[in-house]
C-alpha cells in the first residue's frame, strides 16, 4: 500500500507585490521635489509685513556713546546748578526689520509670530505708500527733535520756569489736506479759535473736530496774519484726523539743555527725557536708587501720549533689569496680559502723574498707583 508523500516544503509567499512601472517612482520623487521647492521660494519670497522687537535701552541720567565713539552725558545742562542722581531712568526703543526697500520673508514673518517679544505689522501701516524709507527715517529724525524739545518745555513747566514757544510747520506731505494751504515756515497760532502752542495742542483741536470737519486754522506767513482752513482725513495708521504737516515746537529757554542721543529716532523717548531733565535740576534722587522704565510722548505742557511698540519696549525692559515700567494710561489696554515676569507697569497721563509714581516707587509705597494690567 502506498503512502502518499508531503509536498516539498516551499517558501510562503502571503502577498504577491503589485507590478509598479518604473516612471512612478520617478514622478514621487519629482512631486516631493516640487513641493520643497515651492514651500522654499515661499518661505523666502517677500512678504508685506514688517517685524517690530527690541531695541537698545539708555539710561536718561547716564552716559551713551556718540557717533564719534566718544562717552557723552546723554542730558547735559552745563550753565545750571544740577544735582546728584542716583539709579536709572531707562529709556525704550525698538528695531523695525523690513521696509519697501528690503522687504522680510515669509519665514522671517512665521519666526516673529511665535516670539512674544515681536510684534508683525502691515507694511502699509508703517511705511505709507510712496514713502520712501530715507523719507521714513527724516520724519522720524524730526520727531525726535520736536519730543527733546517739548521734553525741556514740560520739566521747565513743572519747576515753573517762563518760555516763549511757537509752533511751526517744518513740511508738509504731498497729496495730503495741507498741501496748498500750508507751508513750510507757517507759523500756527490758533485752531478752531483757540490758542496753540505745540503739537499735542494741533492734534487734540483736530480730534475734536473729526475727520471730514473743516478746521479753520490761524497763522502767520511771512509777518502776515491770515485764516485758513483744512479738512482732517483719517490716519492710515489709526485712523485718527490728521493734515499731513510735520509740525514743530519754536521755544526760547532760559536754560540750555542739551539731549546727546545719535541714530534714534520718533517721539516715544519724550516723558523719559522729562523725568531726566527734572531729577537732574531738583535737589534729591529722584528714583531712590530703582531701576526704572518707561515710554510715553510727552507734550510742552506736561501730557503724556501713547506710543507705539509697547510690548516690544517692556520686553526690552525686562532684559535691561528695570523691575518697574512707565506707561502711558492710553496703552494700557495693550499691556493687559502680556507684561513680561518679573516687571511691574504703572500708568501715568502726565508728566506731574509720572514724578509722583517715581516718588512712590522710591519709597516704597506703590500700593495706591494706577496700573496697567
Amino acid at each position: 500500500m502506498s503512502v502518499p508523500q508531503d509536498p516539498m516544503p516551499q517558501d510562503v509567499v502571503p502577498h504577491e507585490p503589485a507590478y509598479r512601472p518604473p516612471w512612478t517612482t520617478v514622478l514621487g520623487f519629482g512631486l516631493l521635489v516640487a513641493a520643497v521647492v515651492g514651500a522654499a521660494a515661499f518661505a523666502t519670497a517677500p512678504s508685506p509685513y514688517v517685524v517690530e522687537r527690541p531695541g537698545p535701552v539708555y539710561d536718561t541720567l547716564g552716559q551713551v556713546e556718540n557717533a564719534a565713539g566718544d562717552q557723552v552725558t546723554l542730558i547735559e545742562i552745563p550753565d545750571e546748578t544740577t544735582y546728584p542722581t542716583s539709579g536709572r531712568l531707562d529709556l525704550l526703543t525698538v528695531y523695525l526689520n523690513g521696509t519697501r526697500e528690503n522687504p522680510l520673508s515669509w519665514l522671517d514673518v512665521a519666526q516673529a509670530w511665535f516670539d512674544p517679544s515681536r510684534a508683525v505689522l502691515p507694511l502699509d501701516a508703517v511705511y505709507p505708500e510712496g514713502q520712501t524709507e530715507d523719507e521714513a527715517d527724516e520724519e522720524s529724525a524730526l520727531q525726535m527733535n520736536t519730543s527733546q524739545q517739548d521734553a525741556v518745555a514740560a520739566a521747565l513747566t513743572e519747576l515753573d520756569v517762563e518760555f516763549d514757544s511757537i509752533l511751526t510747520i517744518a513740511g508738509v506731505i504731498e497729496g495730503a489736506p495741507a498741501e496748498g494751504v500750508l507751508e513750510e515756515g507757517d507759523e500756527i497760532l490758533t485752531a478752531a479759535g483757540r490758542a496753540i502752542t505745540d503739537v499735542d495742542g494741533l492734534k487734540a483741536e483736530l480730534v475734536g473736530a473729526g475727520v471730514g470737519a473743516p478746521v479753520q486754522l490761524g497763522i502767520r506767513r511771512d509777518g502776515e496774519d491770515r485764516t485758513v482752513t483744512v479738512t482732517p482725513v483719517a490716519s492710515e495708521s489709526d485712523g485718527s484726523p490728521v493734515i499731513g504737516v510735520f509740525a514743530a515746537s519754536t521755544y526760547d529757554f532760559p536754560i540750555d539743555v542739551r539731549i546727546q542721543l545719535d541714530n534714534v529716532g520718533g517721539p516715544s523717548a519724550g516723558m523719559m527725557f522729562a523725568l531726566g531733565i527734572y531729577d537732574k535740576l531738583t535737589p534729591g534722587e529722584l528714583t531712590g536708587g530703582e531701576h526704572i522704565a518707561g515710554t510715553g510722548t510727552i507734550g510742552g505742557s506736561g501730557e503724556v501720549g501713547a506710543i507705539g511698540g509697547i510690548v516690544q519696549k517692556m520686553y526690552g525692559a525686562q532684559a535691561a533689569g528695570a523691575e518697574w515700567f512707565l506707561a502711558p494710561a492710553a496703552n494700557c489696554a495693550e499691556v493687559v496680559g502680556r507684561i513680561p515676569s518679573g516687571l511691574e507697569v504703572f500708568s501715568v497721563e502726565t508728566l506731574d502723574e509720572a514724578i509722583e509714581t517715581v516718588e512712590s516707587i522710591a519709597s516704597g509705597s506703590t500700593g495706591d498707583l494706577a496700573r496697567c494690567g
